[in-house]
């Protein structure tokens, strides 16, 4: 593998253009990628019972414990170096298969002791099938990893979009054929596997594993740091469904997943593409202190100018979105998702600052803000868990910003910028976003009594209109911006 030491003598604008077309190949698939897999998704959830999502629930707080500990670390590692060698790409490789391996058989024994902490016994029989995952695992960490390093996001996004088509098509199938909880569990293997598949012939990456780890402490151990940060980003966002699956019947903790995976599309599905191109970028220019603030902050702003209006605009139509979207059978839902939308904006702001501080080779700085969220936010959950998921909702309200705020104080000084300056980028949509939440609020008290369908759609076209307006009116340096980068 030839090294790649000239990365850092680049001329900014051919980073400029790399980063313009990752971006355009990363989230634009993703976007396309998600519009798949959301036509599915919301006809599946309309299929299925919140009782499957809430079994289904249950598996994931083991299976996210374990994939974050798969190897994504030891690849990041890798995107983060200067210079790499084909022995230490051999190594990686060998690396991902030994603790993959290991992770599927530890998930195999640790299965029939979450059964029993959920009082579930077919939690056991989920888990064990789910434990092919991890053998995918390695033929998609590494790939990622070699296109990553050359911000080659066009072969991925392919890839992407062939697997999403796959998983969809898979969890429609399995939906309609009255497989319950098992469409959820086949679904997500269609999808890696596919990836697998397709992302080792994008990469030509099918390279023979080496077990000889000499040599590879460092790779080591940035993957271990990484994998600390990872297992606090854990217990914070699996704090509510172990704490919550031990004490809701698993209909209520389906609501309770639902209404969360509802207000968080935004953040887990939009976000992480552009912090994967992120990270490549910071990297990129690590050793330019002022431009990686000016990056930062840029982020922010666009980002926050989508986040902001989508949550208010989020809270305010709870009601006619469930209905909508889900039907009748999850208007429990309801109240759940108003309280978690209020909360989202902190969580999106919050997962802004780890890509620039890995980059920047202080992955630490992450491990602690980590440590810090899943000791607030588990203790909120604990004692918000007897009023039910609405208690939960109230949790993440009153944990986040706080969270927010130690996050804040660590991060900004290796950045480089300062809270006043996050403060202006986000200021503009603020405003906005405000403005046509209150028009909305007034206008839907005016409205005649409609069916959810045209009610949603009058707020929203309503709200798309005051926030446009509003922008155009107080921020238009905001449009200007995000005008030019888009023509770019």
């Amino acid at each position: 593998m030839d090294a790649t030491a000239n990365q850092q003598n680049q001329p900014p604008e051919s980073l400029a253009r790399q980063v313009r077309n990752a971006v355009i190949w990363r989230s634009g698939s993703q976007i396309l990628a998600q519009l798949v897999q959301w036509a599915a998704t919301f006809l599946v959830i309309r299929i299925l019972s919140p009782h499957d999502y809430g079994l289904y629930a249950m598996t994931g707080v083991v299976l996210v414990f374990l994939n974050m500990l798969n190897g994504y670390g030891l690849a990041s590692g890798l995107v983060q170096r200067p210079t790499i060698s084909h022995r230490e790409v051999r190594q990686l490789f060998g690396m991902l298969i030994a603790l993959n391996l290991t992770l599927a058989l530890a998930q195999l024994a640790v299965a029939p002791v979450a059964a029993s902490y959920y009082r579930q016994p077919q939690v056991a029989t989920l888990l064990r099938v789910q434990s092919l995952l991890y053998f995918a695992t390695p033929f998609i960490a590494l790939p990622y990893a070699l296109l990553s390093r050359e911000m080659d996001f066009r072969r991925q996004a392919k890839v992407n979009m062939i697997a999403s088509v796959v998983s969809a098509s898979t969890a429609l199938g399995g939906a309609l054929a009255g497989l319950g909880v098992w469409t959820l569990v086949f679904a997500p293997m269609a999808l890696f596997y596919t990836r697998a598949i397709g992302m080792t012939i994008a990469a030509r990456a099918l390279v023979w594993p080496s077990f000889d780890f000499r040599g590879a402490g460092g790779l080591a151990r940035f993957g271990g740091v990484m994998a600390a940060s990872q297992l606090f980003w854990f217990l914070q966002s699996q704090a509510d469904v172990f704490i919550g699956g031990r004490h809701f019947t698993p209909h209520m903790l389906g609501i309770y997943t639902t209404s969360l995976f509802l207000t968080q599309i935004f953040v887990s599905k939009f976000v992480p593409p552009l912090n994967e191109v992120a990270f490549s970028a910071y990297a990129r220019i690590q050793h330019d202190a002022d431009a990686t603030a000016a990056a930062f902050l840029k982020a922010v702003r666009i980002i926050m100018l989508v986040a902001l209006p989508f949550y208010f605009g989020l809270a305010i139509t709870a009601e006619p979105l469930v209905l909508t979207m889900l039907g009748d059978k999850w208007a429990e839902a309801i109240p759940v998702v108003r309280l978690l939308a209020c909360a989202m904006p902190f969580m999106t702001l919050q997962v802004l600052f780890t890509p620039a501080s890995d980059a920047l080779g202080r992955p630490g700085i992450g491990v602690r803000n980590g440590a810090t969220g899943a000791v607030i936010l588990s203790a909120a959950f604990l004692i918000a868990v007897r009023w039910g998921p609405v208690g939960l909702g109230w949790a993440w309200i009153c944990a986040y910003p706080l969270y927010l705020g130690f996050t804040c104080r660590r991060s900004l000084p290796v950045i480089g910028t300062n809270l006043t300056r996050v403060a202006g980028a986000i200021a503009p949509p603020l405003a906005a976003a405000s403005a046509m939440a209150v028009v909305v609020l007034l206008v839907d008290a005016e409205l005649p009594r409609l069916a959810p369908a045209p009610h949603l759609a009058a707020l929203v076209a309503v709200g798309a209109a005051v926030y446009g307006g509003a922008l155009f009116a107080f921020a238009r340096g905001t449009i200007e911006e995000l005008v030019a980068l888009v023509r770019r």
